[in-house]
């Protein structure tokens, strides 16, 4: 055979590999609304730039008359590529071959990209469309899992990693996803769960849909698993791409500095009157950030989930940021325990990679009662106050209002190693709200006479200040020249934790 000759055959084998389980499944995947692994890569990754490995993997098993039904690639198509020029690396299940059940070598396609990312400091992105552990593989299916958790949990606060769920995902297939640092969803397509309904039913008698069960609301709403939650693949994938804007390639880079259009110095006179003159009156502290950060641009992350805090990705004069904020306008900003694990993952995933936290403070309190005591308040809002006391990254807190009790401690107070700490004039940080202090401080008497003189006393930011808690008051319209002035000095900061293994945050 020529090398002519040969080159053709090379060129029929890509052809059957990019084919996946053929042309009627591929017209099945797009007939239930879903892109095929290739094409979805081609629109997460920039242009041209996609390089496959092992497109010529075929499994091993021999079993259940498996030997005479292999296809190139074997249900997952992996390489890497880049995205705004950087490098990540990325795999995609491809549900038209054995609806992208994962086999021995299968796994060991991911698990190469995935050694590769870490040996190279790299992102990797895993598109994950899976029926589950390939049954005629047996245990070494499951070995094939059980080697992928390992090095999500090696590579965790090494180099990101991102897990865009465009399909079914069950089983012990959704401890891979819940170990990255990012979890994606896609209504209408994406399922994750342990037991599926029909499980569920047999054990429990409960009546549950897919959708009901596992689905991308459930999931971005009530379980906190998915981070981001979107109406279609194209918009999913794009997200991708915007959040990889904001992180570093790994632990070892600084995040990717943008020229900043939105001027450093600029004042804003809507600060002023965001905040209502009422303590109690809620508002949106979305449009205090959106004032003050570049561009007014906030990349929200667990939107929907806990939403008495807000939390996600933005810049200040072209440096990204991880924003920590309570939310006045659902429950007054209390925190909960949802709030609590929400604040604390973000934080330490910010912490791992570099990125400076910058919190709006504005928190009445943890929240009171039985459920939230029942169900471990104390433990769950110690990770919050752990991740911030554990927290090296540069920390900037403003008190826009309330800060109160124990919750002004957390909030990454001036105790905890903040690095700059301001608050407005109309912050008030005290060991409680005025109605529940002059309730106890004058027990027996008429306590309405004394809310306003209890609130001229100790309901404002100067004798926080006057201890050096508060490193300055300011001016609402300066905030974000302010911040910006101060990260710059932050950027050379080092801070360091004692020599030890790891900490025992409380789990």
């Amino acid at each position: 055979m020529t090398m002519r000759e040969k080159l053709e055959l090379l060129q029929e084998k890509r052809a059957e590999a990019e084919q996946g389980g053929g042309p009627e499944r591929i017209r099945a995947q797009h007939e239930k609304g879903k892109m095929t692994a290739r094409e979805r890569l081609e629109v997460l990754l920039d242009p041209g730039s996609f390089v496959e490995l092992d497109r010529f993997v075929t499994h091993r098993c021999t079993d259940f008359g498996l030997a005479d039904e292999k296809y190139l690639g074997d249900g997952v198509v992996t390489g890497y590529g880049r995205i705004d020029g950087r490098l990540v690396y990325v795999f995609a299940q491809d549900f038209t071959v054995f609806g992208g059940s994962l086999s021995e070598a299968h796994a060991e396609k991911i698990c190469k990209i995935m050694d590769l990312a870490l040996r190279n400091g790299a992102p990797v992105i895993g598109l994950n469309d899976s029926g589950g552990a390939r049954i005629q593989e047996g245990v070494a299916s499951l070995g094939g899992y059980a080697e992928i958790f390992l090095r999500n949990t090696l590579a965790s606060g090494v180099i990101p990693q991102i897990s865009a769920v465009l399909g079914p995902c069950a089983g012990g297939a959704v401890y891979s996803p819940a170990i990255t640092d990012f979890v994606f969803m896609v209504r209408g397509i994406s399922y994750m769960f342990v037991t599926g309904p029909n499980v569920v039913k047999t054990v429990t008698h409960e009546e549950v849909d897919f959708e009901g069960l596992g689905g991308a609301d459930v999931h971005g709403r009530t379980s906190g698993v998915a981070h981001f939650v979107h109406d279609s693949e194209l918009e999913c994938l794009a997200a991708v791409r915007t959040l990889l804007g904001f992180l570093p390639s790994n632990n070892l880079d600084d995040p990717p500095l943008r020229p900043a259009t939105d001027p450093a110095d600029r004042r804003d006179e809507g600060l002023l009157d965001v905040v209502p003159d009422s303590p109690a009156k809620p508002y949106d502290m979305r449009d205090v950030i959106r004032r003050v950060v570049d561009d007014g641009a906030l990349f929200e992350v667990h939107r929907d989930y806990a939403e008495n805090l807000v939390v996600g990705f933005a810049r200040l004069g072209g440096r990204p940021v991880g924003v920590v904020a309570n939310q006045p306008a659902v429950l007054a900003g209390v925190l909960d325990i949802n709030a609590s694990i929400k604040g604390a993952r973000f934080i330490r995933f910010c912490d791992a990679f570099n990125i400076p936290i910058v919190t709006f403070e504005d928190v009445p309190g943890f929240l009171p009662g039985v459920a939230q005591e029942h169900g471990g308040i104390i433990r769950h809002g110690a990770k919050l106050l752990y991740a911030y006391c554990e927290a090296t990254v540069p920390k900037l807190t403003v008190i826009v209002r309330k800060a109160y009790g124990g919750a002004y401690d957390v909030m990454n107070s001036k105790h905890i190693r903040g690095d700059y700490n301001v608050a407005w004039p109309s912050a008030e940080i005290a060991v409680m709200g005025p109605k529940g202090a002059v309730e106890i401080l004058y027990k027996g008497e008429a306590p309405e006479a004394h809310e306003e003189e209890y609130r001229e006393k100790f309901a404002h930011p100067y004798l926080a200040a006057a201890r050096g808690y508060l490193d300055d008051i300011i001016d609402p319209r300066d905030t974000r020249p302010r911040l910006i002035d101060a990260l710059a000095t932050l950027l050379a900061k080092r801070d360091r934790n004692p020599p030890k293994k790891h900490g025992n945050i409380p789990l």
